[in-house]
């Protein structure tokens, strides 16, 4: 009897090893949702602003429940077989997807356009030069700056959860501050190495 305990013990450990063994940060999915998100904060506005998505008309696609059969068992997900998907169609991401994005037409853009803000080396936004802007400009572009960053630290460590690895967060923003800049406009600031650079 001993011997099957030990046999069992030793195979629930050496199954375990191989499903954690495999993690990885899936660096090209997850380039591809911060190059997905960060086009749709920054497109240009359209005639009508969308509203904020209460998460009740998603698709059923975007709603999908991932279900690891290991889990059942009660060893962790590693999603070492077949191809990795970062998600950013939750709920909660939408949410703040659609505050950046008004946020972004109604304020910051004006600020990017003008010279006054710029994108920083970890994937926050601050104010450059305010001497770019109006007097009258300076408190509302501070007050929106504080917001959006408070938006894009919440973005990072949310998409990290929602796709099961909360360690992944400082990952996820890298991806981000290099896809805010990618994506900026002609004319636009961001840092390089401490440095401020025009695109």
């Amino acid at each position: 009897m001993k011997h099957w305990k030990g046999l069992t013990i030793a195979g629930t450990l050496a199954v375990s090893a191989c499903v954690t063994i495999n993690v990885y940060f899936p660096a090209a999915e997850a380039q591809e949702a911060a190059r997905e998100f960060v086009e749709k904060v920054i497109e240009d506005a359209p005639a009508a602003t969308a509203p904020v998505p209460d998460g009740g008309g998603m698709a059923w696609h975007e709603l999908r429940l991932r279900i690891d059969p290991l889990s059942l068992v009660g060893i962790g997900s590693a999603h070492a077989q077949g191809t990795p998907d970062i998600t950013i169609k939750t709920p909660a991401i939408q949410a703040i997807q659609a505050r950046m994005q008004q946020r972004f037409d109604s304020t910051l853009r004006a600020g990017f356009d003008a010279g006054a803000l710029g994108f920083t080396d970890d994937g926050l936004i601050t104010v450059r030069d305010a001497s770019k802007l109006a007097l009258k400009d300076r408190v509302p572009m501070n007050t929106a700056v504080a917001d959006d960053n408070r938006d894009r630290r919440a973005v990072y460590r949310e998409v990290a959860v929602a796709n099961g690895h909360p360690e992944w967060e400082s990952r996820i923003r890298d991806v981000f501050a290099r896809q805010w800049v990618d994506s900026a406009r002609s004319g636009w600031w961001y840092q390089q190495g401490g440095q401020w650079r025009q695109k």
